[in-house]
């Protein structure tokens, strides 16, 4: 734990599980200043929170996102078949980032054609607050963002009389109907399903990737004993998951923890990457255990904002990574892990690219390589 001014940075497990459920810190953001994408359920606190995530919520259940796997399968199939024949590709370019923009399109209804538009636009969004520019390039990836969900919700509401069942239809007619979604919200809710259905979950596959890429032994067993995938997915989320830490919360009174008082009106960062290797917590934290077991770790955060789309991101982790071992023979690193970059900023962690080399094949009947 590290204080700096009026920010109190924690990392410890225990501390960190506890503190993202308290309500005592806020998520809204202070003195009614405009939220990171608007007013949506991530910075926003009960009973709006709760409102919010309800209405959310109808798109992530259970039954909703198992029935996306067959879905899932065939997006994940057709992008390996595209670069099998070729022998190399960018994970992360090639297949991460198509899957995860596609299967959260289809889930929202966001058109075919615009679906490589907006992932630009939140990249350039999340441009580091010390990059030359920055104020300028978020400022007009948010505006372009902001115009174009307007422009979506506006056209689904002009095709009422023919609403399809995808989550942006349902939205709006909540908009329009007695939970009273106001505009703002309704716009700044889309945003934050788009952005967070993709980035973190192209996060997730890239990562886990270069964890086993880099463990050709750990790689070799989960291959010969896909049962362990699962818990697999799961210690690869511990060990380098996509955020960083929990979105800053805003202490509504003096808290005590950890023998030190935190002041009411403390900026609070909660490092989940941190706690997800605490010592203390996890035997051997920065080893890759593919059948650990024990605590559960906090890459999707805990509490009333634990993430909504936890179980889609694992679904698209199981069957992309999955496919990734079982479809690409040699699958290899092109060149040494030390070369490659990572997306800057310290909220989120992910590669700009995954080069790999692997043996290029043609696709035999019914789908196998020959």
């Amino acid at each position: 734990m590290s204080t700096d001014r009026q920010t109190i940075v924690i990392e410890g497990y225990e501390t960190v599980r506890a503190l993202l459920a308290d309500a005592r810190l806020s998520s809204a953001p202070p003195d009614g200043q405009a939220g990171f994408g608007g007013r949506h359920m991530l910075n926003t606190d009960p009973p709006d929170h709760t409102r919010l995530r309800r209405l959310a919520q109808k798109a992530f259940t259970a039954r909703r996102v198992a029935a996306l796997r067959p879905q899932i399968q065939q997006i994940t199939d057709a992008l390996i078949a595209g670069i099998l024949p070729r022998g190399e590709a960018d994970l992360v370019g090639d297949v991460a980032f198509p899957l995860a923009t596609t299967v959260i399109c289809e889930l929202l209804g966001v058109p075919a054609a615009d679906r490589t538009t907006f992932g630009d636009w939140f990249t350039a969004a999340l441009t580091p607050a010390d990059a030359p520019d920055a104020d300028v390039i978020v400022s007009r990836a948010l505006k372009a963002l902001n115009d174009y969900i307007q422009a979506l919700v506006d056209a689904k509401r002009g095709s009422a009389g023919s609403a399809g069942d995808d989550l942006l239809t349902a939205l709006v007619q909540a908009r329009d109907g007695d939970d009273a979604l106001s505009e703002e919200e309704l716009v700044a809710t889309v945003f934050l399903l788009l952005g967070a259905g993709h980035e973190t979950t192209v996060n997730l596959i890239g990562n886990a990737m270069l964890t086993l890429l880099t463990d050709p032994g750990r790689l070799r067993l989960l291959r010969e004993r896909p049962d362990l995938l699962p818990p697999a997915v799961e210690e690869l989320l511990r060990l380098d998951g996509p955020v960083q830490h929990a979105t800053p919360r805003i202490a509504l009174q003096d808290i005590a923890v950890d023998g030190l008082v935190i002041p009411a009106g403390s900026r609070v960062i909660l490092r989940i990457a941190a706690a997800n290797r605490d010592p203390g917590i996890f035997a051997e934290p920065h080893r890759l255990v593919l059948d650990r077991t024990g605590p559960t770790h906090l890459a999707f955060g805990h509490g009333i904002h634990h993430c909504l789309g936890a179980p889609l991101g694992r679904l698209e982790a199981h069957i992309a990574i999955g496919a990734l071992l079982t479809r690409l023979p040699g699958l290899r690193l092109s060149g040494p892990a030390a070369g490659l970059r990572w997306k800057p900023g310290d909220f989120l962690r992910g590669l700009t690219a995954l080069p790999v080399r692997f043996t290029s094949g043609l696709l035999g009947p019914g789908g196998g390589e020959r």
